[in-house]
């Protein structure tokens, strides 16, 4: 075991018929050996503390949500710092967040065609930026949507539009979970 580092679990596609139960998973990844073990809402996030590589911790936390809650999709782990450094880069300080600003963390930089074609369904302040630096493994691309996520065609279009594996927060969950791993961090 090496140096600890405080990891975030975005689990890609919960919700619906796709559940992780939180206090379960809390529990599992406690009896795995994570350390300061958190989750926030129940729709795929958590925050733990690892002496694995991030390699190794993916890995583990794979095979816990295969076993245990049949759970076989993209997980995302950045780490607190990288999570941190996808708050400082908002694309849309100025705006009204909350829900209407969403931070997706991609497995691949998205071609630029596809994020061209994304940005042509953009209906009055609709936009849709992707971060021109690496945020550890990942590449970063936020989406505004002023009059809802739900509504805008954007929005709808996105998974499949852009291309690449991608799990997306919205701006309240994006602070709540740096909160998390802040604490997590100070511990």
């Amino acid at each position: 075991m090496g140096q600890l580092t405080t990891y975030l679990l975005l689990f890609r596609g919960v919700g619906g018929p796709v559940q992780l139960p939180v206090a379960e998973l809390r529990a599992a990844l406690t009896k795995a050996g994570f350390t300061n073990v958190a989750t926030y809402i129940n729709s795929g996030n958590a925050v733990v503390r690892s002496g694995l590589t991030r390699e190794e911790t993916l890995a583990k936390v794979t095979e816990i949500c295969k076993k245990k809650f049949k759970y076989d999709r993209p997980i995302f782990i950045p780490t607190a710092a990288e999570w941190e450094v996808v708050v400082k880069n908002d694309a849309f300080p100025h705006k009204v967040e909350g829900k209407h600003v969403h931070a997706v963390l991609l497995a691949d930089q998205p071609k630029s065609e596809s994020v061209k074609a994304l940005k042509v369904l953009a209906v009055g302040d609709e936009d849709i930026q992707v971060l021109k630096a690496n945020v550890g493994p990942y590449h970063v691309c936020y989406i505004h949507t002023p009059y809802g996520f739900g509504t805008c065609k954007m929005a709808e279009k996105f998974d499949k539009g852009i291309g690449v594996v991608n799990t997306a927060r919205n701006w309240n969950t994006v602070l709540k979970m740096n909160e998390l791993a802040r604490e997590i961090e100070a511990c």
